[in-house]
């Protein structure tokens, strides 16, 4: 995700000097360093690799699995500025929990971004700790605006979001996925199933947006009374889609509550 809004906020013309990132092996930072232009610090090489970027800086993105979030919080906790402003990318991890790993004059938000921000078109939930000030929250607003949409919610609310948003891509591609191995079921080849799968969801997905209509209404335009969609639509309404749904989002949802819990 952190590899996700740099290419996105790089293609926004952020100014590479004015980045600095770290990461864990020299090769990767040696990638990121010749991919985007900015100063990147590997941990194999640098034991004080995530200071040596979190320091002077006026933002911090921390990129990493919710495990390790207050763990780097408390390492690179004595280099940040005073009024520097830490945001989260990491599902469950709350911002009093980073609040308490920084010192009080360090601002922190939670933020909840999806990957489609590598071109310019992700949906970020963002909610702010209490030391938060407006100014900030709407600097970080700003920052996810330049890779996509940005939606901010109360923190309670913000494990909600991402169960949506945040996952919402990878429902997205594994519907995309078994759907293609049903159009190589009813006899297309690997690529033409792709194609069609492929280009069929792209092509709804800019009718939707350009339309201005809901998908109620552009679904009902293709389901003519007692044809063949109608049939298709009709098994997935007997499979409770919907049930499904809430389900799979509620499990996500629980699991974002176990990572809080420290579980």
């Amino acid at each position: 995700m952190g590899k996700a809004i740099l290419a996105g906020l790089m293609s926004a013309g952020i100014d590479p000097s004015q980045v600095a990132a770290s990461t864990k092996s020299a090769a990767s930072a040696e990638r990121l360093t010749d991919e985007y232009g900015i100063d990147a610090f590997a941990r194999d090489t640098h034991d004080e690799a995530n200071s040596m970027a979190a320091k002077q800086a006026d933002i911090i993105l921390l990129a990493v699995k919710p495990a390790y979030v207050i763990e780097v919080l408390t390492e690179i906790a004595p280099s940040l500025r005073p009024d520097a402003l830490v945001i989260s990318v990491a599902a469950g991890i709350t911002t009093d929990a980073m609040q308490a790993a920084v010192p009080s004059s360090v601002a922190v938000v939670r933020s909840m971004p999806n990957t489609p921000a590598i071109v310019g078109r992700a949906v970020t939930g963002l909610a702010a700790g209490s030391r938060s000030s407006a100014l900030q929250l709407q600097l970080a607003k700003s920052l996810f605006e330049t890779v996509g949409t940005v939606l901010v919610v109360k923190e309670d609310q913000i494990d909600q979001l991402s169960t949506v948003s945040g996952s919402g891509p990878a429902y997205l591609f594994y519907f995309i996925e078994e759907f293609t191995k049903a159009a190589q079921d009813l006899g297309f080849s690997a690529d033409d199933a792709r194609m069609l799968v492929e280009e069929t969801f792209a092509g709804a997905s800019e009718l939707l947006a350009a339309s201005g209509k809901t998908p109620q209404d552009l679904r009902r335009q293709v389901t003519s009374p007692n044809g063949t969609t109608m049939q298709a639509i009709a098994v997935f309404e007997g499979a409770d889609l919907h049930g499904l749904f809430a389900k799979a989002t509620g499990a996500a949802l629980a699991r974002a509550k176990e990572i809080a819990a420290g579980n």
